[in-house]
């Protein structure tokens, strides 16, 4: 064993393990001229079906496909946003008297980027708070409100 020290510059594969890759469509000498290893005419002969990287997505064969044998129904909304849910008692990791969008992101409850947060009134609050800028339940303004903090838009 040399002393010098492994890294990705000394690196070799363990011989007899890696093996040159076939080279298609390159003359009659080569074994895999003119059609390239892939027969006369038939499906496994087109481009775009079968082997590594082919096959077209949804094809069954020639029978009818599972997407156009399922009906559609409905419609999905692209501009749809899911509210971040945090929860009355999880208001309690959260230091000072302000509740923002800011604050519930620096104490780890929300992502910002992830879309608004609504408070719902999981658990009880202690301690009065102001909450500005967040969507929040009837049930849980009426404890924030009850427990003297006050709920602005």
């Amino acid at each position: 064993m040399s002393d010098e020290k492994m890294g990705l510059g000394n690196l070799a594969p363990a011989p007899g393990s890696h093996r040159n890759r076939k080279r298609l469509g390159r003359g009659p000498g080569s074994g895999t001229g003119k059609t390239s290893g892939k027969g006369h005419k038939g499906i496994k002969a087109r481009a775009g079906h079968h082997g590594p990287g082919g096959n077209k997505p949804h094809f069954e064969g020639g029978q009818m496909p599972l997407t156009r044998r399922v009906p559609k129904r409905g419609f999905t909304n692209p501009f749809r946003e899911e509210a971040q849910v945090v929860g009355l008692d999880d208001l309690a990791l959260v230091s000072g008297k302000e509740i923002t969008m800011e604050t519930l992101a620096t104490a780890g409850l929300v992502k910002a980027s992830k879309g608004p947060a609504k408070l719902l009134a999981n658990g009880e609050i202690t301690r009065a708070v102001t909450v500005r800028g967040l969507k929040v339940s009837a049930s849980a303004r009426e404890k924030i409100v009850a427990a003297g903090g006050t709920v602005e838009a």
